[in-house]
């Protein structure tokens, strides 16, 4: 039998009231206990808000998204010693984001037991089957999925403004994109079953996206646009008609220097980002 590694983990939590004392855990820091030199650690917040919304209507949810970013790349900063980080972070947390007090766990591994403490204390119980996702959302969820498989997602910048790049006023925001070298790679989920509109609005900003990257970063764009596999597009059309719409979409981005990938290419382009981040 396969020997279980030592860790112990903290949850963090949002108090929205702190006279009330309500609050909802939202995500997992894990870290190895016990071991000398390097040490992993690993932090992973929730995708479903809506017990967050529940509480606070207002809350500020694309903070929370970053924030899981800045606390991946601390832990990931400290990687001898992660003691001093968890202080910092306790430290810089406000009010309403709290750190609980370190508890031991014996995980199989490392990715297995974040899954598991993530069901057992974060994500909302599912009382009822929910509608399956179709479209955009199921892609960006697809993408985020193999990208977290990867260990990467915390590493990545979310939710990319494209106004940095193109002009003041721009409400594009691109999925998720990371930097190796002199290259910044970006993903944005486009869905091709119903229309092209969004895959015609992703080619028309291209150009200045592309001229922005390199005027602000001194770095060259990969955009990628991840799209559902042919055969899976459906629709009360004829799938000739289907077909020609999906295949329109696809070239009018490929037009404009975007790489077209399917779901089904994601497990290699999220072994790719994690062979540049070294992780």
């Amino acid at each position: 039998m396969r020997e279980r590694l030592p860790c112990e983990f903290f949850l963090i939590r949002y108090v929205p009231d702190v006279v009330k004392g309500e609050f909802t855990n939202i995500g997992v820091v894990l870290r190895e206990a016990g071991v000398a030199g390097e040490v992993r650690a690993v932090v992973r917040f929730t995708r479903d808000w809506s017990r967050v919304r529940c509480i606070d209507p207002e809350a500020d949810v694309a903070l929370f998204e970053g924030l899981e970013g800045e606390i991946a790349e601390r832990l990931r900063a400290g990687a001898k010693d992660p003691k001093p980080v968890m202080t910092v972070l306790e430290d810089t947390l406000s009010n309403s984001l709290q750190m609980t007090e370190a508890r031991a766990c014996l995980a199989e591994s490392m990715p297995a037991e974040l899954d598991q403490l993530m069901t057992m204390y974060v994500e909302p119980l599912k009382v009822k089957v929910e509608r399956r996702r179709t479209g955009r959302a199921a892609i960006a969820g697809a993408m985020r999925l193999q990208f977290e498989r990867a260990g990467v997602w915390g590493l990545m910048r979310k939710r990319i403004a494209a106004a940095m790049y193109t002009s003041a006023g721009d409400p594009m925001k691109i999925d998720c994109g990371y930097r190796p070298n002199g290259v910044i790679r970006m993903f944005h989920a486009v869905s091709l079953d119903g229309d092209v509109e969004a895959a015609k609005g992703l080619a028309y900003s291209a150009p200045r996206l592309l001229e922005g990257v390199a005027r602000v970063e001194g770095a060259t764009l990969e955009l990628s646009a991840v799209v559902e596999a042919l055969r899976t597009v459906s629709g009360e059309e004829l799938e000739e008609e289907a077909t020609e719409r999906y295949r329109f979409g696809v070239e009018a981005m490929e037009r404009e220097q975007i790489r077209v990938i399917t779901v089904n290419d994601l497990v290699r382009a999220a072994e790719t980002a994690k062979a540049e981040l070294r992780v």
